[in-house]
């Protein structure tokens, strides 16, 4: 493990002050900007993706916004048309650029955007300084901007492997030694008795707004998987025909699949006829063992029914996860790549960590949802319409930002994020 994720994997484990969590958090952002050049952070390979200078800024400006505004008097802004450049999606805020042309903002310059994260943090943490006399909400605020850094975090890494994919030299984020392989554990099912459960957070701890409030749901009994798919049962779907077998398929998933010629997930490569898969270290032999991931929802649901089963709802996989360790490969494993898990008899693996688990339910409020008053209501609600929730974090997570409560959500065709799934019946 690299010395400054060693660093930063201490100051978010261990009871530190809010000061120092701010500082490991940005530091851990400079750090893994750091592989790219100045030409990579400027470029945006798609309408989905931002340039890791857009992300470096924008989570500057959010705590230039939603802190330094309202609780430092006569803050100066660094640049006033930075409101507006590095806004993402607050329409109550003001104004924002267009998202699918952040890569046409070479200006500002990597060196301005790293001087205005300098000025910001010269501001939050003299702030900081002041913790114990701090106004509770401004502390609340400035936590809930650590975990919406780290979420930028996990973007920096999907964002940059879409991009250097682009490129016909498939050139590394940053290359490491291959990880040791491990065999894959024999697939298992493990059963949940039919009852009434409660599913959302409750108590203390950070938990986003979308989160709860904690409610009850009756569950019938059911099973999941006790891994997560892997690559070698992918390719038997691809070798079934999976991708042109509209049985398998939703209406919509396999007009996808045909529109855009699916054949296989985003980043695998065929050489001679061997299966190969670009990871943020270049061009690897695709591992059979490893889980597979960069799947869309469509090609989710169409591998369960290939394989006789379902994708679980999110309320099972919660229930499931209740009671698993947080722990797994993560970012802070420097891996960045979902990897094979060491087999446990009877039990669940990899629940957290290597890839995102997509569900069977759609992204929408709990009973009794309400979203944070002001700007920062825009935060999750207003996204919470044709999207799917994904459970469990990914290889590219920071461990200290996930829980088994967390809901994430994409639209069913995406597929640059390292999401994959786990069956259940």
């Amino acid at each position: 493990m690299r010395a400054d994720t060693a660093r930063y994997d201490s100051a978010m484990r261990l009871s530190s002050s809010l000061l120092e969590r701010y500082r490991a958090v940005r530091a851990r952002t400079q750090a893994l900007a750091d592989p790219l050049t100045a030409e990579d952070q400027a470029i945006q390979s798609m309408p989905d993706a931002s340039p890791t200078k857009w992300h470096l800024a924008h989570t500057s400006w959010f705590f230039e916004t939603f802190v330094l505004e309202s609780a430092v008097p006569a803050y100066r802004h660094f640049h006033p048309a930075y409101r507006v450049l590095f806004n993402s999606y607050y329409q109550s805020v003001g104004e924002q650029y267009t998202r699918s042309q952040r890569g046409l903002l070479s200006r500002p310059t990597q060196a301005e955007v790293q001087a205005y994260r300098a000025h910001v943090d010269r501001h939050v943490e003299a702030l900081l300084e002041k913790e114990p006399d701090l106004d509770a909400r401004v502390r609340d605020v400035v936590t809930l901007g650590l975990h919406h850094e780290q979420q930028h975090q996990e973007l920096i890494l999907t964002d940059a492997k879409h991009l250097l994919a682009q490129n016909p030299l498939l050139p590394a984020y940053r290359e490491r030694e291959a990880p040791p392989r491990r065999a894959a554990p024999s697939l298992s099912w493990v059963g949940f008795e039919e009852g009434l459960r409660q599913v959302g957070h409750a108590g203390a701890g950070f938990a986003f707004d979308n989160e709860g409030p904690a409610h009850r749901v009756f569950l019938e009994a059911f099973a999941l998987a006790s891994r997560p798919v892997t690559n070698g049962e992918w390719i038997e779907f691809i070798e079934s025909g999976g991708y042109e077998e509209p049985g398998f398929w939703t209406s919509d998933g396999f007009a996808v699949a045909r529109t855009r010629r699916l054949d296989a997930p985003l980043y695998w490569l065929r050489r001679d006829g061997v299966w190969w898969v670009q990871t943020l270290a270049g061009p690897e032999p695709l591992r059979p063992e490893d889980p597979v991931a960069h799947v869309s929802w469509y090609e989710a649901d169409a591998y369960a029914r290939f394989a006789g089963a379902r994708l679980p709802t999110e309320a099972e996989w919660e229930i499931a996860a209740r009671e698993a360790a947080i722990a797994g490969n993560f970012a802070e494993r420097e891996w960045l790549h979902p990897r094979a898990s060491a087999a446990h008899e009877g039990a669940l693996d990899q629940l957290f960590g290597d890839v995102w688990e997509w569900t069977a339910s759609p992204y929408s409020p709990y009973p009794g949802y309400r979203p944070t008053s002001g700007a920062l209501g825009e935060y999750n609600g207003k996204f919470m319409a044709n999207q799917m929730v994904l459970r469990g974090g990914s290889c590219a997570t920071p461990e200290s930002h996930i829980r088994s409560t967390y809901r994430n959500f994409f639209y069913p065709d995406a597929r640059w994020q390292f999401a994959g799934l786990r069956l259940a019946r």
